[in-house]
C-alpha cells in the first residue's frame, strides 16, 4: 500500500459508484482535474487500467471489479481509525454508514430500525437505500452497503443473518369486494379471484405464491414494485393483494379496505438484519447493530 493514498482510493470508488470523474469530483469539492490526476495516479501504482469508457460513462472493467471492494474496505478501515481516536477521547462517533433496508422496512419501520441509532449518533451520517431483498443482498456483496434489513427468509450463501422482529402480512380486500364479509372464510372461497403481486426478487412475492399454491388457482392481474402501489391498485378494486399489516393500518383505519380471515394461510414471517459473512465490522456498523437489537429486546 505504500505510495497509494487514501485520497486516490477515495477517488477511484467515487468515480465507480457515479460512473464519471467529473461527478466524482463534484462529490468529493475536488476539480476535475485532480480527480483524474488522483485515478491515474492510482493505475499508475498498480501497473493497471481500472475503467473502461462506455457510452460516455466509465464502467469498471475486470481489475478494477476485484479492487473496488479492498478500497471500500481499505477506506472504512481508516475511518475506524479516526471513530476510535475519538471514542477513545470521549468524542461523538463520526462518518458514514450505508444501510440498505427491503421496501417494507423502509417505508414503514425506519423510525424503528434508525431512530434510535441517529439519536445516539448525531455525527454519523446515513445512506439509506431501499430496494427489494435480492437487489440489497447483492449490494451487500459488492460491499456497496455496509449493513442490511431484510423481509424472509435469507438463503444467500455468504451472508449472516441476525433475527430482527417479526412481521405478519393480510390479504386485503376492497370493502365492497364479495369475499370482504364473507363468514367464514374457506380456500374454495378463492377460486379465479384476481391477485395483486410484488415483483420477481422480492421476499414478499416469494412468501405470497408460497402460500397462494394452498388455494385454488386465481388469476395474477397485475404487478407493481411497491406496497403502496399495491394498496391504492386494492382500493381501487383490481383485485386482492397480501400486503404487510403495518402498510395498511391507515386504510384499515378509514375502511377503504378490509383484511380477510384467512388461518389457512401461514403469513408470519420474520425480518433480519444481515452482513457479509466475514468482513470486519468496526466500531460504527458494531454500534448501529447494537442499537437496532437492543431496541428490538426492549419491546
Amino acid at each position: 500500500m505504500i505510495g497509494i493514498s487514501p485520497r486516490q482510493l477515495e477517488v477511484f470508488v467515487t468515480i465507480a459508484t457515479t460512473g464519471s470523474v467529473r461527478a466524482a469530483a463534484d462529490c468529493l469539492h475536488l476539480t476535475q482535474p485532480a480527480a483524474s490526476m488522483a485515478l491515474a495516479g492510482l493505475e499508475r501504482r498498480i501497473g493497471v487500467r481500472l475503467f473502461e469508457r462506455v457510452s460516455q460513462r466509465l464502467h469498471l472493467n475486470e481489475c478494477g471489479r476485484n479492487l473496488l471492494p479492498l478500497a471500500q474496505d481499505t477506506l472504512r478501515k481508516l475511518q475506524e481509525i479516526e471513530n476510535i481516536s475519538h471514542f477513545n477521547d470521549g468524542q461523538a462517533l463520526c462518518g458514514d454508514l450505508h444501510v440498505g433496508a427491503s421496501n417494507t422496512v423502509g417505508s414503514y419501520r425506519v423510525r424503528e430500525l434508525l431512530g434510535d441509532f441517529v439519536s445516539a449518533h448525531p455525527a454519523v451520517g446515513i445512506c439509506l437505500a431501499v430496494d427489494n431483498t435480492k437487489h440489497i443482498l447483492n449490494k451487500l456483496l459488492d460491499y456497496s452497503l455496509d449493513v442490511g434489513c431484510v423481509e424472509g427468509p435469507v438463503m444467500q450463501v455468504g451472508i449472516d443473518v441476525l433475527p430482527w422482529r417479526e412481521d405478519r402480512l393480510v390479504v386485503c380486500a376492497r370493502s365492497d369486494h364479495p369475499l370482504a364479509h364473507k363468514v367464514p372464510l374457506q380456500p374454495a372461497d378463492f377460486a379465479g379471484v384476481r391477485w395483486i403481486l410484488r415483483e420477481h426478487g422480492s421476499a414478499t412475492r416469494a412468501l405470497v405464491e408460497h402460500e397462494l399454491m394452498r388455494l385454488p388457482a386465481g388469476v395474477n392481474v397485475l404487478e407493481l414494485g411497491h406496497s403502496e402501489a399495491i394498496k391504492q391498485a386494492v382500493i381501487a378494486g383490481l383485485g386482492l393483494a397480501c400486503l404487510p399489516k403495518v402498510a395498511v393500518r391507515d386504510a384499515l383505519a378509514v375502511g377503504d379496505i378490509v383484511c380477510l380471515d384467512t388461518p389457512f394461510l401461514d403469513l408470519q414471517r420474520s425480518l433480519s438484519l444481515v452482513l457479509v459473512q466475514g468482513r470486519y465490522r468496526g466500531v460504527l456498523i458494531e454500534a448501529f447493530l447494537s442499537s437496532a437489537l437492543n431496541a428490538e429486546a426492549a419491546r
